[in-house]
């Protein structure tokens, strides 16, 4: 009797890319700076809903770095894997998160895709709802400090896979 190996065991993968440019190392200045604009921005912020936060804007800029840090930090922050895994269709599986992380999650989107238009005005409303007026403040500058670590990662081709919660934080 011949046996066929499961059509879904695992294969070798393709290989790893090396980044493009280590831009931390070449740019130390503005890694450091950027290190401490994120530590300034998440000052008041829930860490669940700052990762919810940071999770979306990567998944929407196509950051793997960023996706594979923030994903890691989530669930070692007790995040479920459904929590994270439904916020790609989060419109599809609102019932997953509160009204609070929905207002967030429409404003991340909102400034993360500025190339639709302005933040529109009930996107704005919805969030100054759910958040104080420096709560909201502190969530504009997480989701500024994202895309821009997002586009770090995203132009130097940040190679995700090796992140260990607990690491730098961005």
């Amino acid at each position: 009797m011949t046996t066929h190996p499961h059509p879904h065991a695992p294969t070798e993968n393709a290989p790893e890319h090396p980044a493009r440019l280590q831009w931390a190392q070449l740019a130390p200045d503005v890694y450091k700076a950027m290190v401490r604009l994120d530590a300034a921005a998440r000052k008041g912020l829930d860490p669940t809903l700052l990762e919810l936060v940071k999770i979306r804007a990567s998944q929407i800029n196509h950051c793997a770095f960023c996706l594979d840090m923030h994903a890691k930090d989530a669930l070692a922050a007790g995040e479920s894997v459904e929590r994270i895994i439904q916020l790609d269709a989060w419109e599809e599986s609102q019932h997953f998160y509160t009204e609070k992380e929905l207002a967030a999650i429409r404003l991340t989107e909102a400034v993360t895709v500025l190339t639709d238009g302005f933040v529109p005005d009930e996107v704005y409303a919805k969030a100054a709802e759910h958040f104080e007026e420096a709560e909201l403040a502190q969530l504009i500058a997480a989701i500024t400090v994202i895309n821009a670590w997002n586009r770090f990662g995203v132009t130097a081709r940040l190679t995700p896979g090796h992140y260990t919660p607990g690491g730098i934080k961005h």
